[in-house]
């Protein structure tokens, strides 16, 4: 499978490799790429393996087209809809931070494709909670917010996207997900408290949900200790076992 488009021409960057499946479909983070540390590790281990894998840009980032200011959450969910139904058979979801937010708005949308679910510091409804009240002033007044980033420059979110991810929040309601899923979250997180992820698997309907806190992680969840817990929680999924 190469690179897709987006229905106004707009070209999605996806790297994928085939193998036993279920495919696992990787969804990065805010501002975040198919060349991040988890991505290119869980590419490695598929290579290794040979599992079907899928890694992509949203568009505006990484090595896809479009503008970053331009996107909202519905772009983004929409391209990870495009790379899902790009993809036969079954699938194992892994997002990242707003790639997990990303990740259960996609396994409502298609809930028959997903075999399980993976989050790593999930980050849902963050435009709900991630912002003071006077950045979400900002943001109506001048259309949008500039926040310091300690993984490079800062990050600019506008009032399209916040708009957006106001209208897809989902932490309010009880979650209709019945996949297995497992949540990664470090206690070391600054940018999404740890206790989300244990709120989140309360909101979901599954009966088969796992927290797994690390007592010492970063939001990052990139170290070689916590790439090697990421592969083994795939690798004791049901579908992989």
């Amino acid at each position: 499978m190469g690179d897709l488009n987006r229905a106004d021409g707009t070209r999605i960057a996806v790297h994928s490799r085939s193998g036993r499946g279920p495919t696992i479909i990787f969804l990065p983070g805010y501002a975040s790429d198919m060349a991040g540390t988890k991505a290119v590790a869980l590419d490695a281990w598929a290579e290794r393996t040979g599992r079907s894998f899928v890694r992509f840009d949203y568009g505006g980032c990484g090595v896809s087209e479009g503008a970053f200011a331009d996107q909202t959450l519905a772009d983004w969910l929409s391209d990870a809809l495009l790379v899902i139904d790009s993809v036969p058979g079954p699938l194992t979801l892994v997002g990242s931070s707003m790639g997990g937010w990303i990740m259960l708005l996609a396994a409502l949308a298609r809930p028959d494709r997903v075999a399980a679910l993976i989050g790593l510091a999930a980050a849902l409804d963050f435009t709900d909670w991630g912002f003071t009240q006077d950045q979400k002033l900002v943001l109506l007044r001048d259309g949008q917010v500039a926040e310091h980033s300690e993984y490079g420059p800062p990050l600019i979110t506008t009032r399209a996207f916040w708009q957006s991810g106001e209208a897809h929040r989902l932490l309010q309601h009880a979650i209709a997900i019945d996949a297995p899923v497992r949540l990664i979250h470090g206690q070391r997180d600054v940018d999404v408290p740890w206790h989300h992820s244990p709120h989140l698997a309360g909101q979901l309907r599954s009966a088969d949900v796992q927290v797994t806190l690390v007592k010492d992680g970063d939001h990052r969840l990139s170290r070689p200790q916590d790439i090697a817990l990421l592969i083994a929680t795939i690798e004791a999924l049901p579908e992989f076992s």
